[in-house]
């Protein structure tokens, strides 16, 4: 079991705005105050616009906030001397993985960042082979990166993060671009990372059966953190969810219906097998 006492990633009073027309300008994030623990898998959600990305770039000290501060390991973004140590600790995974993939062929890409470290030769290689053994990338290692499914493409991109060995790796709705079957691979390995190496995940998808998965659940919207707790707690309320123009899981939104109907359903059902499981139990009830 990973402990989870330490702060991996912190946000105080955090304020960011973009520049408007002329001199006016607007909050994409504002009063947002967040810890992220070490081996916490937390998800943010929120509608379009919310600041879910922004709160990532700054995570990442590709942003630096106008107002209050945000720690990477007790390291404040705002210096850039230590900038190479926030980036390090926490590793960056975008939408579109070709954004991400600069080199010939997979090995080389999974290398890059390790050779800006200027690790020695023997290093990149052991590094290489291990996140390829662990992501199922060995057989790929040769092959160029722009002839790979999405999903394996992800997965590459992810391999590269976990050879920089980061204590957290943040997620910008690393799977919109996939299939269902990609989806789901890439969520699998990125869950397992997170349960059986501890590394803290922080996860912004559009996919509320991804953001189920999650240890905690993070709500944004208009810039403003408004509210966050268990995915039972977060996704089974529809009535705040529907009135930020979100959906939840697919087997929440039919428990609802199911119960509009009649049906003695549980209170917190969030997976697809749970519901089947409870639809089962009450027919042979019956």
């Amino acid at each position: 079991m990973v402990s989870r006492s330490a702060a991996i990633v912190e946000a105080k009073n955090v304020d960011y705005y973009y520049p408007g027309e002329g001199e006016t300008v607007w909050p994409a994030l504002s009063g947002i105050n967040l810890t992220v623990a070490q081996g916490e898998y937390v998800a943010l959600i929120g509608p379009n616009g919310s600041g879910k990305t922004t709160l990532l770039k700054l995570f990442n000290a590709l942003l630096t906030p106008f107002g209050g501060e945000i720690l990477v390991q007790g390291i404040s973004t705002a210096n850039e001397e230590t900038l190479p140590a926030v980036r390090q600790a926490c590793g960056m995974i975008f939408q579109n993985p070709d954004n991400q993939l600069v080199a010939t062929t997979v090995e080389e890409d999974i290398a890059f960042g390790l050779e800006n470290l200027a690790l020695p030769p023997a290093e990149i290689r052991r590094r290489v082979e291990d996140v390829a053994c662990l992501l199922g990338l060995r057989k790929l290692l040769r092959q160029p990166p722009h002839l790979l499914s999405g999903g394996e493409k992800q997965k590459v991109a992810i391999a590269g993060v976990l050879a920089m060995e980061p204590r957290c790796i943040l997620m910008d709705e690393p799977t919109a671009m996939l299939d269902p079957a990609g989806r789901q691979d890439v969520i699998d390995t990125v869950r397992d990372l997170n349960k059986r190496q501890g590394i803290a995940v922080v996860h912004v998808t559009h996919f509320p059966e991804e953001a189920a998965w999650a240890d905690r659940i993070v709500v944004l919207n208009e810039g403003q953190l408004i509210v966050q707790g268990s995915p039972e707690d977060v996704l089974t309320d529809l009535s705040l969810l529907h009135e930020l123009k979100l959906q939840g899981p697919a087997a929440v939104e039919l428990a609802a219906l199911l119960r509009e109907d009649g049906y003695r359903l549980p209170p917190q059902i969030l997976h697809n097998r749970e519901l089947v499981d409870s639809i089962c139990s009450l027919e042979r009830k019956n």
